[in-house]
């Protein structure tokens, strides 16, 4: 059984609940130099988790780039980075039996960010993130009664261009800021946030692109060629 999925499958049981939905009219606090270059989403080996409606990987790409635009185009600094994005696995729960059973909703991403000055990539590894709906939804319920499938990936979506954003505040050294120390949200995970979980379902290992057969080489390829080949918007 392919890595990502067994995340998927633990994923299921976890029940997360974060703040809800903030507001994106505002100019935010900057982070050092950072602004947003370009955004690149790729899918070429996406999973599809257990108990889960489908959507194409196309679908997914124009709703998860959205999302990271409309959230990180706001800042203004003065340099410009690069968010490429390289989405792994999904679950759209389907209803479920409430009280009983109420599945998650859950997607499994990994990003890279470049800085477009030297074309270097600012984390040599990718970084894995785990997102599931922001909050509300109501308890013992899942959202597959509540929610289409569209409203449930427009919800993954918003999180995860929540979860890149908050990644680049961690980390704002590598954006001529400062880290910052955020609080905890139960609706984001990191690799590392994983293990528990993990392993209580296959063995303690956490899935990976090496996993796939390749799958890290060809995306590294396709990204790498697309921040080289794009270019910015005369004048910026």
């Amino acid at each position: 059984m392919p890595r990502i999925v067994v995340s998927l499958i633990a994923m299921l049981i976890l029940v997360a609940c974060g703040a809800p939905r903030d507001d994106l009219s505002g100019v935010p606090d900057p982070v050092g130099r950072f602004l947003l270059g370009h955004t690149i989403v790729v899918a070429p080996n996406m999973q599809v988790g257990p108990m889960s409606r489908e959507a194409s990987s196309d679908i997914w790409i124009g709703a998860v780039k959205g999302a990271v635009q409309d959230r990180l185009g706001r800042y203004e600094g003065d340099a410009y980075y690069h968010v490429a994005m390289s989405l792994q696995g999904y679950v759209l729960a389907e209803p479920g039996i409430p009280i009983l059973y109420a599945p998650n909703s859950v997607l499994i991403f990994e990003v890279t960010f470049y800085e477009d000055a030297t074309q270097t990539k600012l984390n040599e590894e990718p970084i894995q993130i785990t997102v599931f709906e922001p909050c509300c939804r109501i308890p013992l319920i899942g959202s597959g009664i509540t929610l289409s499938a569209e409203e449930q990936m427009d919800g993954l979506a918003f999180n995860a261009a929540r979860a890149v954003e908050r990644t680049i505040r961690e980390n704002g050294d590598w954006f001529g800021g400062i880290r910052e120390v955020l609080p905890e949200d139960e609706t984001i995970l990191q690799r590392d946030d994983l293990a528990g979980v993990i392993g209580a379902v296959d063995g303690g290992e956490i899935p990976s692109s090496d996993d796939n057969q390749g799958t890290d080489t060809t995306e590294d390829a396709i990204i790498s060629d697309g921040v080289e080949e794009m270019e910015l918007p005369s004048g910026q």
